[in-house]
């Protein structure tokens, strides 16, 4: 006879309502030696329905590892990198080039690639502008180097 759980519930619905009630259903019930499994062969053991974990299984935890990376940049367009295990420094102070921190947030994601492209992106214009007043500024030392040789 194959038992399945609808019935088993049924059983123990009717046991707990009426005592004695399920000694008196024409199924047949099982005593708490054979539900230990004394005297089931591996036929009837594979038809039951297994309920919970197995026993002896511990419950799967995912083990986590606490990594934080902190990438900071400097109005002028350098970036450091500074890695951290719980902790423990891994590294700190690493000279990272701009290029390479717009690479790696577009490859995290792409709501970090746009703060730091604007912020590298100022960094280049305000770079630009210094360039343009350091040309300025060696043009004119270099008329004065003129006028001083003539």
């Amino acid at each position: 006879m194959t038992t399945t759980v609808d019935s088993l519930t049924q059983q123990e619905e009717t046991a707990t309502e009426v005592p004695g009630a399920a000694a008196s259903t024409t199924e047949d019930t099982t005593t708490p030696d054979a539900a230990k499994g004394a005297g089931t062969t591996p036929e009837t053991e594979s038809e039951k329905p297994k309920r919970g974990r197995p026993k002896g299984a511990a419950p799967k935890k995912t083990r986590t590892v606490e990594l934080t990376l902190t990438v900071t940049g400097t109005a002028d367009g350098e970036w450091q990198a500074e890695l951290k295990h719980g902790s423990k420094w891994i590294a700190r102070g690493l000279d990272v080039p701009a290029a390479a921190v717009s690479r790696a947030a577009k490859e995290l994601h792409a709501e970090l690639s746009g703060p730091i492209d604007e912020v590298i992106d100022a960094a280049r214009e305000q770079q630009q502008a210094k360039v343009e007043q350091l040309e300025a500024e060696l043009a004119r030392a270099k008329q004065a180097l003129a006028e001083l040789d003539s």
